[in-house]
């Protein structure tokens, strides 16, 4: 009977062990299931925040890009993708292009100041591509008819972005198939171009216009264009100091034959 007693107590001792032991298991796998999840949640967080210092950085660029190209300005000449795909219109810094461009971009020139144009190269619309000088820029390049119709286009300059009206004593020079125009904005006080212009900018936005009816196949039109401050404007002043001009030259077809 004492046995028998002993036996019981003995399962009885047991059988309370086995929801402790229980217990503590279940503990265990909820701490191995919270320190997995601590873990994920550490490598989780370290992803994010290296995505995030990316997108910072990428946005940085950008904006480090965007304010120099404001600052400092530049010139830039397109033509509709769609001209060059279906027409064979294209650009090219070189008569002997090898590939197609939509898009040409001038270099830049930093802290450009004032000159007279009097004292830029003669030889100026002799060297392809950019071929700036210390207070000027000087771009050349073609305009190629890389497609089997004959076709007529137009081309406008326009005046992208300005500031502190320093297009008030900018002059630029272009050259079309080495026949120079050189166009400024409208005299201040209203009475008519400058002296040393040809043209007047055709609006406070347009600097001019060009068309060519009858581009033939493989013809090819040459452009250079040189901006400067013209240091004998009236309104060439201190005021301009820090001011900025983005140009742009966009040509499209306007008839096809």
């Amino acid at each position: 009977m004492a046995k028998r007693d002993k036996k019981k107590t003995e399962n009885s001792a047991a059988e309370e062990t086995k929801p402790h032991e229980s217990a503590n298991f279940v503990d265990v796998l909820t701490l191995r299931r919270t320190a997995k999840e601590v873990k994920r949640h550490v490598v989780v967080m370290r992803i994010l925040g290296l995505l995030a210092i990316i997108l910072i950085a990428i946005i940085a660029i950008a904006y480090a890009i965007s304010y120099f190209y404001d600052k400092y300005g530049s010139f830039t000449v397109k033509i509709s993708k769609y001209d060059m795909m279906r027409q064979g219109l294209t650009l090219s810094e070189v008569p002997d292009f090898d590939r197609n461009n939509s898009v040409l971009n001038a270099d830049i020139v930093y802290d450009m100041t004032n000159i007279s144009g009097e004292d830029l190269p003669d030889n100026i619309d002799m060297v392809n591509g950019s071929h700036n000088g210390e207070s000027y820029i000087a771009y050349t390049f073609y305009l190629i008819n890389a497609g089997d119709d004959t076709i007529s286009y137009d081309g406008e300059m326009t005046i992208e972005n300005v500031t502190n009206s320093v297009d008030e004593a900018v002059r630029v020079a272009v050259y079309i198939n080495g026949e120079k125009t050189i166009y400024g904005k409208t005299k201040s006080n209203g009475t008519g171009k400058e002296s040393d212009c040809d043209k007047e900018f055709t609006s406070s936005t347009v600097v001019m216009t060009s068309h060519h009816e009858g581009f033939e196949p493989q013809e090819k039109d040459k452009y250079t264009v040189v901006i400067w401050l013209e240091g004998n404007d009236p309104d060439c002043t201190d005021e301009l100091i820090g001011g900025t001009l983005k140009l742009g030259m966009d040509f499209k077809i306007v008839e096809t034959t």
